[in-house]
C-alpha cells in the first residue's frame, strides 16, 4: 500500500503550484491516543472537498477544484525534510510565507479544543515538505475507507506517474533557509 495525507483540496493545489512548502496541523478525534504525527518520509496528497475552505486561504482568487464525488484525482506527492511541534503561536505565525491558510486557521488549529477532542495540547505539528507533481495523475475510486477524520490513509499499490519537483532547487533551497531561520532549527 501508498500512504497518502488527507489535506484540504486548496492546500493540495497551493502545495502543488509552489506557493506552499509547509503543512501546518493539529490532529483530531481519529488520530488515536497517541495523537497526530507525521509518522511518514513520504506520501501522496490527498485532496478533501471541505466547502468552507475557500473562506480559510489568504487567496483572493480562491475556486474549489471540481471533482466527481465517486473518484479523487491525486496529483501530489511530497517528501519530509523536517517536522516538529511548535508550542509558541508567534512562531507558527511567521511561518505566513511558506503556505496560503489564513491567520485564523493558525489559531484554531493552535489551541486545545476539547469539544472537538483535538489531542496534545496546546500548540501546531509542521512539516517543511519538498513538493512533486505527478505525471501523469491518477485517478482513484473513492473507497469507504478514504473517509473518516484522520490524516494518513493507504491507497491501492499502482502506477502514480513519474515524480516532478514543483520548485527549482534554487528556490527550494532559499524556502528552506527561510524556514530554518524562522524556527530557529537545522536540517
Amino acid at each position: 500500500m501508498a500512504i497518502a495525507f488527507k489535506e484540504w483540496a486548496l492546500v493540495c493545489d497551493a502545495l502543488g503550484s509552489g506557493e506552499q512548502s509547509v503543512i501546518l496541523r493539529k490532529g483530531g478525534i481519529a488520530e488515536g491516543k497517541t495523537g497526530f504525527g507525521f509518522d511518514h518520509d513520504e506520501f501522496y496528497l490527498f485532496p478533501t472537498w471541505f466547502h468552507g475552505q475557500i473562506d480559510k486561504v489568504r487567496k483572493e482568487d480562491a475556486v474549489l477544484p471540481e471533482q466527481a464525488p465517486e473518484q479523487v484525482t491525486v496529483s501530489y506527492a511530497a517528501i519530509l525534510e523536517w517536522s516538529g511541534r511548535i508550542d509558541n503561536k508567534e512562531v507558527a505565525h511567521r511561518l505566513s510565507e511558506l503556505h496560503v491558510l489564513d491567520a485564523s486557521v493558525i489559531e484554531e488549529r493552535f489551541i486545545y479544543d476539547t469539544k472537538s477532542g483535538s489531542l496534545g495540547g496546546n500548540g501546531i505539528n509542521v512539516a517543511f515538505v519538498r513538493v512533486y507533481r505527478l505525471e501523469p495523475s491518477t485517478t482513484l475510486p473513492m473507497r469507504k475507507e478514504f473517509g473518516g477524520c484522520r490524516s494518513w490513509i493507504e491507497l491501492p499499490e499502482g502506477n502514480f506517474g513519474a515524480m516532478v519537483s514543483v520548485l527549482s532547487d534554487e528556490e527550494h533551497t532559499r524556502r528552506k533557509e527561510l524556514f530554518a531561520r524562522l524556527l530557529g532549527v537545522n536540517f
